[in-house]
């Protein structure tokens, strides 16, 4: 957080040049501060000092000797795509809380803080990319045949590709919320970035066609700087967003430490009315039904859910033959034991416990709630087997052979760790 009487001597600067570089001291001495709080200075000397010799060492090695075979074996648009994901982040304005009240019927001073904390930010992320780009020329070079122009085209159509996604992205952040933010931010960022891609994989040995696109780019992010200007009305999204940057690199180290807070919604986006999940209306159902909702409506139960859905789809593509529905049937069993230790957790909540449910009815309860919870993905898994086996057969196979086996599954476990 701001520090009030830092903030409220800030503004007694006679000129606004002179508030932006009090600003800009601020904003590294925070940053140097919050990286001090995780480790002492002389534990990074022993860790850059050694891997800067190492790194060093390898690149010398890229350059004179052989360069590895594995990096002939790579797509050339792999190296465009590793120089976008420098691309990302957001923009620093350097505006605090105060300046509601003491900065904004100064537009000039507002002005001058905001275009420095943008090229600030743009100098960073051109410095990210060229170190990005640097350490990758020698692949370029030597293992794709770039010359010298070539490469000097793709450094510039990167940076220039790199303002205009961070511009755009900003603009998408301070003034948009909830699903509209996401959907804009597909055209803002991935649209560009692809494209981008694309014209360095298809216009590699073409640095005219390049620099063409570069100055494309340059053209949008100048209009996107401009629209960025004549925003009004977004102080609060500017601050707010100024904030997720400062604590960008705290956040990072404290990433596994806390649990990220949860946003507030007046209404949840899935099961949002309060009309029974399960029919009929027995209170063992509307137990397994607010069980259902509880698990749907948190995000990092949803979250895993969907990742072992994800890697157990790929885990059963990679293995031969019939050893597909073995590893199948592991899967569920796996999940059917994870779906039952989250009843059970979720059944020995204090809310839970003050309803006057018996061990017969939660048991019931969970009963249900778990072959709900495990069917879509044993019906996924089963389908992730039938396909590549039985071709077309499969779509008459997959959804009874996925219903069966997560139906067992669940039963049994229900049957042995529910207490009755």
């Amino acid at each position: 957080m701001n520090n009030p009487i830092e903030d409220r001597h800030g503004y007694d600067t006679p000129a606004p040049r002179r508030l932006l570089r009090r600003r800009l001291g601020h904003h590294w001495k925070e940053q140097l501060g919050i990286i001090r709080t995780a480790a002492d200075w002389t534990v990074f000397l022993y860790l850059i000092i050694p891997g800067a010799l190492l790194g060093g060492r390898y690149y010398y090695g890229f350059w004179n000797e052989p360069i590895p075979a594995w990096s002939t074996l790579l797509p050339y648009a792999l190296l465009p795509a590793l120089l976008a994901l420098l691309m990302q982040g957001g923009i620093l304005l350097l505006l605090h809380e105060g300046d509601l009240l003491f900065l904004r019927q100064r537009k000039e001073w507002m002005r001058t803080v905001m275009l420095g904390g943008i090229f600030y930010s743009l100098s960073v992320t051109a410095l990210k990319i060229t170190a990005g780009f640097l350490i990758l020329l020698p692949f370029l070079v030597r293992g794709y045949g770039l010359s010298g122009t070539d490469a000097g085209a793709l450094l510039i159509l990167s940076l220039c590709c790199g303002t205009c996604v961070k511009l755009l992205v900003h603009n998408v952040r301070v003034q948009k919320q909830g699903w509209r933010r996401w959907m804009w931010m597909l055209l803002a960022a991935w649209l560009p970035c692809g494209l981008y891609i694309r014209a360095a994989a298809a216009w590699s040995v073409h640095p005219a066609l390049l620099l063409l696109a570069a100055v494309v780019y340059a053209a949008v992010a100048a209009a996107a700087l401009r629209a960025r200007l004549a925003l009004r009305g977004t102080f609060l999204g500017d601050v707010r967003e100024d904030f997720k940057q400062r604590m960008k690199i705290a956040a990072l180290l404290l990433r596994g430490v806390i649990d990220k807070p949860r946003p507030t919604r007046h209404k949840p986006w899935i099961f949002h009315k309060s009309r029974p999940l399960l029919r009929p209306g027995t209170p063992e159902s509307r137990l397994a039904g607010a069980s259902i909702k509880a698990f749907v409506r948190n995000p990092g139960h949803f979250k895993l859910y969907l990742q072992f859905t994800g890697v157990g789809a790929i885990a059963i593509l990679i293995v031969p033959g019939m050893l597909k529905w073995a590893v199948c049937i592991v899967l569920v069993l796996l999940m059917a034991s994870w779906l039952v230790s989250y009843w059970k957790v979720f059944s020995s909540e204090e809310f839970i416990a003050l309803l006057p449910f018996s061990k017969d009815q939660k048991a019931d309860a969970g009963s249900r709630a778990v072959p709900i919870l495990l069917l879509p993905f044993s019906i996924l898994c089963a389908a992730t087997v039938s396909m590549p086996l039985y071709g077309w057969w499969g779509l008459a196979v997959f959804i009874p052979a996925g219903a069966v086996i997560g139906i067992m599954a669940a039963r049994v476990f229900t049957a042995f760790r529910l207490a009755r």
